[in-house]
């Protein structure tokens, strides 16, 4: 009998059963499947085989969609704190927003045997459903939620109908929204759901035919503010799905000559350091992108060492930060006496 062998019996991978022998993680099922065909077959490993493979690591895999953004940097610096206090090592791996290569990084990272796997991605497909509950090793997303598994994520929903709600109370009635594809369930669907739904909820008509959507550059909302002002030309404000795409907004805007937020008013989303030093600086909102990275490393690290198989979400709080590009305008008593003017800007759990 070879572990091979014992795994074909037992429905597992043999990188579960080496797990089960030498100690590491696998899911109880697992272990109780593994258990029964260890007994029924009076298998025992190789003593020399097992001390060779009982070299615990201390690697843990980190899958990122990309490196070079603000909010990307924050959550790294979060990760490798906490890891590094806890004594692991990081395995970094960067998939330029590639959904086939996070799946070749998870496959890698089982194959290696890390201890664990924290995984940031944008667009979560069937595909990487499958994967995540085949793999025997413990796995924790950040920045996205799954159902049925470990994540720490924002509030991005809540976050853009506060926001969506924060511009309409100061009298600016007709909005414009450049998102980012659904497909990406935080930063695309979330978001577009939230500003769509405050619109509604004040009784506005159905602003989808003001929606634009980018991609996450500069240049794409510079480009996407091109094609959202040609249709609709008499927007009183642009809700952006992230900052740099406010930044190219409000770049494309300059060069037409449009005052804001005079004429019309910009706001992103992530309270990036380009919000603070654009003119005028961005309203944007803020997220807590270090402290999720350590939440979910911490939450990694419990998970390996307590090998509890109950599912573990955190959805993280935010706050709105008011800048220039969203002065209010002057209104009427009548409008003021509606109470316009008394929204909460800031919410957490």
């Amino acid at each position: 009998m070879t572990i091979s062998d014992i795994a074909r019996l037992a429905g597992v991978s043999s990188s579960a059963v080496s797990r089960y022998f030498n100690d590491g993680y696998i899911s109880v099922e697992k272990r109780e499947s593994i258990r029964k065909v260890v007994e029924e077959t009076g298998y025992r490993p190789s003593v020399s085989a097992q001390n060779l493979r009982s070299r615990k690591t201390t690697m843990i895999g980190v899958i990122l969609p990309r490196i070079d953004s603000y909010s990307m940097t924050h959550v790294v610096s979060g990760i490798l704190k906490e890891l590094d206090t806890a004594g692991y090592h990081v395995m970094l791996a960067v998939t330029e927003n590639d959904p086939k290569k996070e799946l070749e990084y998870i496959k890698v990272c089982r194959d290696k045997q890390v201890q664990g796997i924290i995984l940031s991605g944008t667009v979560l497909t069937p595909a990487h459903r499958r994967l995540m509950r085949e793999v025997d090793i413990p796995l924790v997303l950040v920045g996205q939620q799954v159902k049925g598994h470990h994540c720490v994520y924002h509030d991005d929903y809540h976050s853009m109908y506060d926001m969506t709600k924060k511009i309409l109370s100061q009298g600016r009635s007709r909005l414009g929204f450049i998102g980012v594809l659904k497909e990406d369930k935080a930063a695309g669907e979330s978001r577009i759901r939230g500003f769509l739904e405050a619109v509604r909820d004040y009784g506005l008509p159905d602003p989808s035919g003001q929606v634009e959507i980018s991609g996450f550059d500069i240049k794409d909302g510079y480009n996407s503010m091109e094609n959202l002002y040609r249709r609709c030309p008499d927007l009183e404000g642009v809700i952006c799905a992230t900052d740099k795409i406010a930044v190219g907004a409000m770049q494309y805007l300059k060069e037409q000559k449009t005052e804001i937020p005079g004429q019309i008013v910009v706001t992103g989303h992530g309270d990036s350091e380009l919000s603070r030093v654009t003119c005028p600086s961005l309203t944007t909102i803020h997220y807590y992108y270090e402290d999720s990275g350590a939440l979910a490393a911490r939450m990694l690290v419990d998970i390996m060492n307590h090998r509890d198989d109950s599912v573990r979400q955190i959805r993280m709080g935010y706050y709105l930060v008011e800048r220039e590009s969203t002065e209010e305008r002057i209104m009427g008593p009548s409008a003021m006496n509606e109470g316009t003017h008394n929204d909460i800007l800031k919410k957490g759990e």
